[in-house]
């Protein structure tokens, strides 16, 4: 059969857009046909020089059978199989569109790496609500320990130890992976039964109002009418006092004006100047009450 007559006799197949359960699903997936070199060549070509949708579809289609096996072997992080196919499946629409067919390269080969990207980012999100790896450095960690640990018991110094060099990473490394691997979420309310002796990390967590709405609209306009209302106040005043209290009160941290340095500004005793400041001082708690 010809190679491009035999790609565009998949494109009647029908591939049912709600398959009903995962078994069926899988199912008609793996009778897709499989392509040729030369198949997925022109088909890579049409999609790249003649931006063919239909010739990306089949890219596709075919190749739906290699997501399903890659996403199978990620079973054991407790996420639903019908998920990491289907995060499995864009990391295969971004192969195909990323695919050189000249380079001289399979397309199963160049999309292995695509569509276990994006299961692994998938798991890294949603194995726990806290993320277990932010790095790249540390993603390659994890799922490494996780594939070359024999059992879900805590290692020992020497296996640790076996393992780092294995990996080519630090003892240190190795061990504070396995404990954020072996760390368990905690809900700060979980569900609990009517035993009021039991307590939930909520309620024992001390709470923060300070940037509660209400509490900062209520800090601004205390602020506000504070300001207003020492502004006012030195108004009142004769500009040596105000000057006086300014600089010795409202000054910047350490740059507060001595009794001794106003005196000799003014030509007066530092005692003068004290007096002028009480003063001066009580009509602004006069003005401000």
């Amino acid at each position: 059969m010809n190679s491009l007559s035999n790609a565009l006799s998949i494109s009647h197949l029908a591939f049912p857009a709600n398959a009903g359960s995962l078994e069926s699903y899988i199912q008609s997936a793996n009778r897709m046909p499989m392509l040729s070199e030369a198949e997925e060549i022109d088909l890579a070509r049409r999609f790249r020089n003649e931006d063919d949708l239909d010739a990306a579809r089949l890219l596709v289609l075919s190749h739906l059978r290699l997501v399903i096996a890659i996403a199978r072997n990620y079973l054991g992080y407790g996420l639903p199989h019908a998920d990491l196919i289907q995060e499995g499946n864009i990391g295969l629409m971004k192969a195909v569109k990323r695919f050189d067919p000249e380079r001289g390269v399979r397309l199963v080969s160049f999309a292995l790496h695509w569509i276990k990207a994006e299961i692994h980012e998938y798991i890294l999100k949603n194995w726990r609500m806290v993320k277990i790896a932010t790095t790249k450095a540390q993603r390659k960690l994890f799922f490494n320990l996780r594939s070359l640990k024999k059992s879900l018991s805590t290692m020992g110094s020497d296996e640790v130890h076996v393992m780092a060099q294995q990996l080519g990473v630090k003892p240190a490394d190795v061990i504070e992976m396995e404990t954020r691997i072996s760390g368990q979420d905690v809900s700060l309310d979980p569900t609990i039964d009517d035993d009021e002796d039991r307590f939930t990390p909520i309620a024992y967590l001390a709470a923060d109002n300070s940037l509660e709405p209400s509490a900062v609209l209520e800090r601004k306009e205390y602020d506000r009418l504070h300001n207003e209302g020492l502004l006012s106040a030195l108004s009142e005043l004769d500009e040596r006092s105000r000057d006086i209290v300014t600089r010795r009160w409202l000054a910047e941290e350490g740059e507060a004006a001595t009794l001794h340095e106003l005196a000799a500004e003014y030509g007066v005793s530092a005692e003068r100047i004290r007096q002028i400041e009480v003063k001066a001082l009580q009509k602004m708690r006069g003005a401000l009450s």
